[in-house]
């Protein structure tokens, strides 16, 4: 099995090297440990980058200078211009990685995280503030990609599930550190508070290796050695097969498509990314604060807080199992809690009568009015639950898996683009969702909505059923391998 992972993965392209991986008595996992340490203070910037215009927003409408005073539509687009300039992070990212390396395409992210959040700092008008959070977006989108690939190449298999999953765990807890700094902070200091994770980024990834793997592909055999000691404390050098004919990473043409090493994954990383988003996680969010008052929750920032909480420890909970219960009954399970969260979601706006409008979200309608919550108090509680089982749904598989999948199923030789059309897939649907959510709720009504999403989720399970497979325990070798029948 072993031998047979390490065939060439298409014919004339040469015997492709790879990290002779250490047994598990030879570990000596602390520089590893580090390095992905390190790497997802990235995503740590990224989800500060999501959760920033929460508070932000309010508190520029509240204290910020005349010209930053955001209407309804403006805020819109301060909270969704980071999505489209994280669906153009994926591409630039995609490309970057495979031509400058895992390392570099990192290290370089930190110039338009630090940059979107100073031209935010020094805004003078609308337009800096949304060319600060298309900077944000733009870098948010480039770690979306890179830090996965980086984890999962200096990962061994028992343990690349957990820091894969530390991915989405960071994400979750910058958003929960931008709601509870957002309690105390104004717009202009939360931006000077999010050039930090970046700053220690970029300080910690100087002290990093390149991934072993990407400085095989690229002959350097002496550098792989030394990132192998620091990462796994290996002593003794690795026998490392020779590539002869150069640079295996030769580029994309439309001949590779036919190999299914190429296109069984790729069709999987692109139906996971659009079934994360059609799943209904941004509708939810968008929700949540509406859904917090209408069950007597006075304090909207507190309730954002606990659906951070909630997030956080799922998905720390997880990350914990992941290695052991695998990446497809989590899946499997996810979708289940998400499906039958959402049909109850559907239930509650069917027996709640409409009222005309909310505070919370005043462009939309609200399904749900005083004299029915005096009538039935139990309704509101109906759509916590619903909300809290959905959350714990997702932050247990769908919001981890997709990327830890996507950075193990891809080979090194399309690893870069097929990640940066997953990435670009991602953030275009969760754009499209998060601007299109109000038409849809009017046009297919709420329960309609929500059920819609339901029947996603029941898709979804269908899908990794059938065709997610099991990567679990299972070097980067061997999965290739199982994409090309043997």
């Amino acid at each position: 099995m072993e031998a047979d992972a390490r065939q060439p993965l298409l014919a004339g392209d040469g015997p492709r090297p790879e990290p002779e991986e250490p047994s598990p008595s030879a570990r000596r996992p602390r520089g590893l440990f580090l390095a992905a340490f390190a790497a997802t203070l990235g995503p740590l910037s990224a989800g500060f980058v999501l959760g920033y215009s929460s508070p932000a927003i309010p508190s520029l409408r509240r204290a910020g200078p005349e010209p930053l005073r955001l209407d309804d539509g403006e805020a819109s687009w301060f909270g969704s211009l980071v999505t489209i300039g994280a669906a153009l992070g994926g591409l630039l990212g995609g490309w970057l990685v495979d031509k400058t390396g895992r390392k570099p395409t990192l290290m370089l992210s930190t110039v338009p995280f630090v940059g979107g959040f100073n031209l935010v700092i020094g805004a003078q008008n609308i337009w800096m503030l949304y060319g600060g959070r298309l900077l944000m977006g733009l870098a948010s989108g480039v770690t979306s990609l890179v830090v996965p690939v980086y984890i999962a190449e200096i990962s061994y298999p028992e343990v690349r599930g957990l820091l894969g999953s530390c991915v989405q765990l960071m994400v979750v807890i910058g958003i929960l550190g931008a709601y509870v700094a957002g309690l105390g902070l104004d717009w202009g200091w939360l931006a000077v508070l999010g050039c930090v994770p970046p700053f220690f980024m970029l300080l910690l990834m100087c002290f990093m290796p390149e991934t072993p793997r990407f400085l095989l592909i690229k002959q350097k055999q002496q550098e792989a050695v030394t990132a192998m000691r620091f990462l796994w404390g290996v002593d003794q050098e690795q026998e490392v097969e020779e590539n002869e004919g150069g640079d295996v990473n030769q580029g994309f043409h439309l001949a590779i498509l036919k190999n299914p090493a190429i296109y069984k994954p790729f069709l999987i990383g692109l139906s996971l990314m659009a079934f994360q988003q059609f799943s209904g996680i941004n509708a939810m969010m968008f929700y949540a604060e509406t859904i917090f008052e209408q069950a007597n929750f006075k304090d909207s920032s507190l309730a954002s807080v606990i659906v951070g909480v909630l997030q956080v420890v799922f998905t720390a909970i997880a990350a914990l199992v992941m290695d052991r219960a695998g990446r497809k009954l989590l899946l499997l399970l996810s979708g289940t809690i998400m499906a039958l969260s959402c049909m109850l979601f559907g239930i509650y706006f069917k027996i709640s009568p409409p009222s005309p409008n909310n505070s919370s979200n005043p462009d939309l309608l609200t399904y749900l009015n005083p004299q029915s919550v005096e009538a039935n108090s139990g309704l509101p509680w109906l759509a916590v639950c619903s909300m809290g089982f959905f959350l714990i749904g997702f932050s247990l598989g769908w919001g981890p898996i997709p990327w830890l999948l996507m950075s193990e199923i891809f080979p090194l030789q399309v690893k870069g683009l097929a990640s940066g059309m997953c990435v670009l897939t991602s953030w275009i649907m969760a754009f499209l969702v998060t601007k299109e959510f109000s038409s849809l709720m009017l046009v297919l009504t709420p329960y309609g909505t929500f059920w819609l999403f339901s029947a996603f989720c029941i898709l979804s399970v269908i899908f990794t059923l059938l065709f997610v497979p099991e990567t679990k325990g299972k070097t980067l070798e061997q999965i290739e391998a199982h994409f090309q029948g043997r």
